[in-house]
């Protein structure tokens, strides 16, 4: 008798995976959009048993630790406030905006929200 791995997604979750993929019709996105779903379950999983067995040692007594391990591994992407500043300097760097311009612009997009 063999033993599924520990790392396999339950049947229930590849069905919801099948259901929410692109149309069927175009095979490359749907099995493209289905392998993602299973890469990031599958390494999601890892990083809980790491930090499962983390907590479980008598070394990890830095509790922030744990959430700063997750932080690194599971990075937020970039908030529209911060991609807008990143595309703002690239194009004072390359010349494309007038400084007084520049700075109007900075000035407005420091004014929005962070996400």
């Amino acid at each position: 008798m063999t033993q599924q791995h520990p790392i396999t997604p339950p049947p229930e979750l590849v069905e919801q995976w099948m259901r929410t993929a692109p149309h069927p019709s175009n095979e490359h996105e749907h099995y493209h959009y289905i392998t993602f779903c299973a890469a990031q379950w599958g390494s999601d999983q890892e990083l809980d048993a790491c930090c499962e067995w983390l907590e479980q040692q008598t070394l990890c007594g830095h509790w922030d630790l744990l959430p700063s391990l997750c932080a690194a591994r599971r990075p937020k992407p970039p908030t529209l406030k911060q991609r807008a500043m990143k595309g703002l300097a690239k194009m004072i760097e390359n010349g494309h905006l007038a400084p007084d311009l520049a700075a109007e612009i900075r000035a407005v997009v420091e004014m929005a929200p962070d996400e």
